[in-house]
């Protein structure tokens, strides 16, 4: 009885009944579109405050650790590897097609239909990042010229209370985030309610292709995680030269962890002992690069970003020009990478990125139900990727033991003090 108390198990339960009801009921689950709409524009309300501040406190606190060839490293193959899962996530979209099928009686919004059609050259599509009015972008929740503003802003916040040691102002927009997380939290307990009425209407409208479609959209995701872990593996093997059959035990402990709790956070101090233990990273790479990949090497949560992108466009008939394919990868990475911080779950995500991408909006519903599958199918990739860069990172500077990964001689990790990371811990949550 206890698992029923858990959010995920409600809004799974939800969606269930939901479709179950909607496939009974038939058109008349139309009825109650209207409580959906509704749990969709409350939290859609809180995004602009949110993104705003998330930004400007991720870029205001960004301190002098990461610096020297370690950083370097570190980001570039989370960049590196990031840039490949939102291709991968492309590629499998363009395939398999997981959005295709959920052909909707009621009209798309014929704004945003009008926005998609517009072809403008790519100078008029850069001058568009900027607006001339960020008041005037907040009220039309435009968000890329948001997140210019906030990154602007965020540089210089951090320009500025390194040279007067003032962050009066930086505190003021971390409270605001806070306030904000709590509010989107208050939202978050009639989650089970709004997407019972999306999916019943949803049900409604397009049949039994409600639920074809959902496992399109997961084995599309399990497939990329599949794809990429295997570049991850050849990777590693290449640049190491280690055995890489002996990867799988030295991953299982951290997997096991991963995919039953949905949480990095919860794994972390796994992975951090294991990347010692068990597979050999010096101590000083391991706490590095581990620690920045918690909140950076979210490379699951890309692929499911980039799919989503597509899947949100494909359910609405959309065609996605090559720049705003583009435009998809970057906001999927600027998400993984931190420079977006959008907590409060995956809902606050996929309409964040709807919303800025001007797709359709009605299969929301379907994804929120199914985000339990694939949270763990992010997680898994998110945790083992982290330990697969700290590897990578330690071969380019010699600091991982190639005895302690033959299992010929043992090593112990000290302590991890969870506290330290408790900010890191919160951040990471939101991209599983």
């Amino acid at each position: 009885m206890k698992t029923l108390t858990h959010p995920a198990a409600q809004i799974g339960i939800a969606a269930i009944a939901g479709i179950l009801f909607g496939l009974i009921v038939g058109e008349w689950a139309a009825n109650l579109k209207f409580i959906g709409d509704l749990f969709i524009r409350l939290i859609q309300m809180a995004i602009v405050p949110l993104v705003m501040s998330s930004v400007i406190v991720a870029t205001g606190s960004i301190a002098g650790k990461g610096t020297g060839r370690l950083a370097l490293r570190t980001f570039a193959w989370m960049i590196g590897f990031s840039i490949v899962a939102a291709v991968v996530a492309w590629g499998l979209s363009v395939l398999i097609q997981p959005g295709v099928g959920m052909v909707f009686d009621g009209d798309i919004d014929p704004t945003l239909e009008e926005s998609a059609g517009q072809a403008t050259g790519w100078q008029d599509t850069i001058l568009g990042f900027v607006s001339t009015n960020i008041f005037a972008a907040m009220s039309t929740a435009t968000m890329v010229p948001i997140i210019i503003f906030s990154l602007l802003f965020g540089a210089a916040l951090n320009n500025y209370a390194g040279r007067t040691g003032n962050t009066l102002i930086l505190s003021f927009f971390d409270q605001l985030q806070q306030v904000v997380l709590t509010m989107i939290r208050f939202v978050m307990y009639i989650a089970p309610l709004g997407v019972f009425a999306l999916l019943a209407a949803l049900a409604g409208d397009v049949g039994l292709a409600v639920i074809t479609t959902a496992l399109k959209y997961l084995g599309t995701t399990a497939l990329g995680v599949v794809i990429l872990t295997a570049v991850f593996v050849v990777v590693v093997t290449v640049r190491t030269r280690l055995n890489p059959a002996k990867l799988p035990r030295k991953l299982a402990e951290q997997t096991v962890i991963a995919v039953t709790t949905t949480s990095s956070a919860v794994t972390f101090p796994t992975v951090l002992r294991n990347a010692v233990e068990k597979v050999g990273v010096s101590p000083r790479v391991a706490n590095f690069t581990l620690s920045v990949g918690l909140t950076m090497g979210s490379y699951g949560a890309v692929l499911n970003y980039m799919i989503v992108i597509m899947f949100l466009a494909q359910s609405g008939g959309m065609t996605l020009s090559v720049g705003q394919i583009v435009l998809g990868m970057g906001l999927a990475i600027m998400l993984n990478m931190g420079t977006i911080t959008v907590p409060g779950g995956f809902p606050v995500i996929a309409m964040f990125l709807g919303g800025t991408m001007g797709l359709p909006l009605q299969a929301v519903g379907l994804l929120i139900a199914v985000d339990w599958f694939t949270g763990m199918l992010r997680t898994f990739l998110n945790v083992n990727g982290d330990t697969i860069v700290a590897m990578l990172v330690a071969k380019a500077s010699d600091d991982i033991d190639r005895d302690v990964y033959n299992g010929t001689k043992v090593v112990t990790a000290k302590g991890i003090d969870t506290a330290e990371y408790e900010k890191s811990f919160a951040r990471a949550d939101s991209a599983d």
